[in-house]
């Protein structure tokens, strides 16, 4: 994949990709040569995250990932998907017969599967900042 000219702007990203015939950050998909405007309030972009401790899965939501993830103990990572407390609701009913206490859920197979589906061929972070990106894009114009 080719590199951008310099980094991105938004993410720090390096690689290139090309969308909507422009050139954009592989990374986040942020347009390259467009910049941020510093007077605007970031976006807010909600996540249900997936932490593994040990044997053990934490389904939570947060606003703030980089903070919330930060005050969690755990390993790993493993995936984000785009929703709110509803979402977190539905997943917590969803995978009910794996509850261990509060957010945590055994890591059994049916949770495992879901997180690396969501998860796909992306880092969890790229996915974050994709999204991050594309709402910024939006209130940017």
């Amino acid at each position: 994949m080719p590199e951008l000219p310099a980094p991105c702007l938004l993410c720090r990203g390096e690689r290139a990709e090309r969308a909507d015939g422009a050139i954009r950050c592989a990374r986040c998909g942020w347009r390259f040569g467009d910049a941020p405007d510093p007077d605007l309030p970031p976006p807010r972009v909600d996540v249900v995250y997936y932490l593994r401790w040990r044997d053990r899965i934490k389904i939570g939501t947060t606003a703030n990932p980089r903070q919330r993830l930060a005050a969690i103990r755990h390993e790993e990572l493993l995936a984000f998907e785009r929703g709110d407390r509803t979402l977190e609701h539905s997943r917590h009913i969803e995978f009910a017969e794996l509850r261990l206490g509060g957010e945590w859920f055994a890591a059994a197979d049916p949770l495992v599967t879901h997180a690396s589906r969501l998860r796909g061929d992306r880092e969890p972070w790229d996915s974050y900042l994709r999204w991050f990106a594309t709402d910024l894009a939006a209130i940017t114009g």
